[in-house]
């Protein structure tokens, strides 16, 4: 990297770690009862809205959304048995049994991050000091992937589409101005 780039790679390294880890750390329903159920969490509610605030959590199920329910549910005090049963389920995920994993958005979120290296890897092929900034942008667009359920497959495929528009624009120049281009892993990208 410091071959083609000098010191200016470390932006870039820093960007992919960024995004691989945001696509990684994706908040499936195992993690959000995690996060209910952390101390941390609910010790600052308490402090912000009193020891005897009552808190509803906002539940909207896969399998109660594909059963035609359009409205989330509203849990008091009842949803941490729940919660507890999901995080100690957690073990599931991603497996055969995990019942969330069949969702169109969970088998989408998981298979982002093998799509993602392979994105990456195809850019940092055509980078060079002249494309740094449009290797920059594509490494950058996992900060399109937001949002819950049809949002985030919406913005899925806008980023998508800007990838392949920056591809495009990337091995175009490639091709206009061959030079070899030394072998870089990604690994040696991440600086393993």
């Amino acid at each position: 990297m410091r071959e083609r780039l000098g010191e200016g790679g470390e932006p870039l390294v820093r960007a992919y770690a960024n995004g691989l880890f945001k696509l990684m750390a994706y908040k499936d329903e195992y993690e959000v009862a995690r996060l209910h159920l952390d101390s941390v969490e609910r010790a600052r509610l308490e402090s912000e809205f009193g020891a005897d605030a009552k808190v509803k959590v906002l539940l909207h199920p896969p399998v109660l959304r594909a059963l035609g329910m359009r409205r989330k549910l509203a849990l008091g005090r009842s949803a941490t048995p729940l919660f507890r049963a999901l995080r100690a389920a957690r073990g599931l995920r991603g497996s055969a049994l995990d019942p969330f994993g069949h969702t169109e958005v969970r088998r989408l979120e998981r298979a982002l991050i093998d799509e993602y290296q392979t994105l990456v890897r195809r850019a940092v092929a055509s980078l060079r000091p002249t494309t740094a900034a449009q290797v920059l942008a594509l490494i950058e667009l996992p900060d399109m992937v937001r949002g819950y359920e049809q949002i985030k497959l919406a913005n899925v495929e806008r980023m998508r589409a800007r990838a392949a528009e920056l591809l495009a624009e990337l091995e175009g120049k490639r091709q206009a101005a061959p030079s070899p281009a030394p072998e870089l892993e990604l690994g040696s990208l991440a600086g393993r």
